[in-house]
């Protein structure tokens, strides 16, 4: 008898615990069903809080296993905008740990953006009485879309763009297929370099203009130091039509731009050049007014007087310096360049490689000391 209380007992005792595992099954696949509804919320409610912005996601994917959620359709638009442009999209945003890193014994993740938007529109970004975020809330969106550090960060076939829908002609500079990787973005990697963190990318420009950055950062500081150069070769100028009948009424038959740069930041004194390379330009004599021609005739003189002859090569050399609170180009040095271009000496169509961040460091410890 009392065997038989004791096993239905244990019959229910068994019972019980079946029911309550079951019961926190079912509460656990419930959650993990709402889960992704719950992330799709407050992702929508952090885009909509931006100052001046409203934004959305079209859904959310989680990989509990890999720890890891992806974003589908992300778009921002400026919530006054003139124009049904989006100010910034992403089709799809892989968002993991990164979980290589936890043998470093760091807690980071890594994002990989497929095929992201970001389009500047003028007409919707320059306008009166509108209310702008600052770096603050920018970086707290980006906290709340990812707690953890990025430590890595992969883009593919990205788009850049700049538009001016009320000019005439319509501005449409852009910069697409956008190969960008940055490694290391939060020192898991510990080393005694000043620069940790490498950064690489590529992409195509209007006119099929090809373009590379390469360099290396330190974003873990306020101020981030970096030292990058830039190059954008063979431009067809003809391309960028619209942007020099808009700001200098003059455009172009033929030609080539090319444009190199060097970009030097240390302890916030920054130091670098601009250089741009125009080659067997000329312009198109439309005949359309006597001022216009004038003017395109005065273009005409100055590309003359300032072209290297034996290169058919208008160039220059804008170098600008200072603390990132008062960047400034040298503009007698511009000129001094201008001319010894013209009569002294080619520059040549390559990165000069004389910003030397150590050089640069040095400047900055020297402007610290000074009283």
């Amino acid at each position: 008898m009392r065997r038989n209380m004791f096993s239905q007992q244990k019959k229910k005792r068994k019972a019980g615990w079946l029911g309550f595992l079951l019961l926190l099954l079912v509460v656990f696949i419930g959650f993990r069903l709402y889960l992704p509804t719950l992330v799709k919320n407050h992702v929508n409610q952090v885009l909509n809080d931006l100052p001046g912005y409203q934004g959305s996601v079209a859904d959310i994917d989680i990989a509990l296993i890999r720890g890891a959620y992806v974003v589908n359709d992300l778009r921002l638009q400026r919530r006054d905008a003139k124009t049904d442009v989006p100010f910034l999209t992403i089709p799809q945003a892989d968002i993991s740990i990164q979980w290589r890193a936890l043998f470093n014994g760091k807690i980071v993740s890594e994002i990989y953006l497929n095929e992201p938007q970001l389009i500047y529109v003028f007409e919707d970004q320059l306008q009166d009485n509108q209310e702008e975020p600052d770096t603050k809330d920018w970086t707290d969106a980006l906290d709340d879309l990812v707690p953890i550090d990025i430590n890595h960060l992969n883009i593919e076939n990205g788009r850049l763009g700049l538009v001016k829908v009320k000019a005439e002609p319509t501005l449409d500079i852009y910069m697409d297929q956008l190969q960008l990787t940055a490694d290391n973005l939060q020192l898991v990697k510990s080393d005694e370099q000043n620069l940790p963190s490498p950064i690489k990318a590529t992409a195509v420009t209007i006119g099929q203009g090809r373009t590379a950055l390469e360099g290396r950062v330190n974003i873990v500081k306020q101020v981030p130091d970096m030292d990058v150069s830039l190059s954008i070769e063979k431009i067809n100028v003809t391309a960028l039509n619209s942007l020099t009948l808009h700001y200098a009424n003059v455009d172009f038959a033929s030609g080539q731009l090319d444009v190199f740069s060097e970009v030097a930041i240390a302890d916030g004194y920054m130091k670098g050049y601009l250089k741009p390379l125009l080659t067997d330009a000329k312009l198109i004599d439309q005949g359309d007014g006597f001022f216009r021609r004038l003017w395109e005739g005065v273009v005409g003189v100055f590309k003359f007087i300032l072209k290297n002859q034996s290169t058919d090569k208008v160039a220059t050399k804008i170098p600008f310096e200072g603390d990132l609170n008062n960047v400034e180009a040298g503009a007698w040095q511009t000129f001094v360049n201008i001319l010894r271009n013209a009569w002294v000496k080619a520059f040549q169509e390559n990165i000069d490689e004389d910003i030397e961040f150590s050089d640069v460091k040095e400047e900055a410890e020297a402007q610290q000391d000074k009283p």
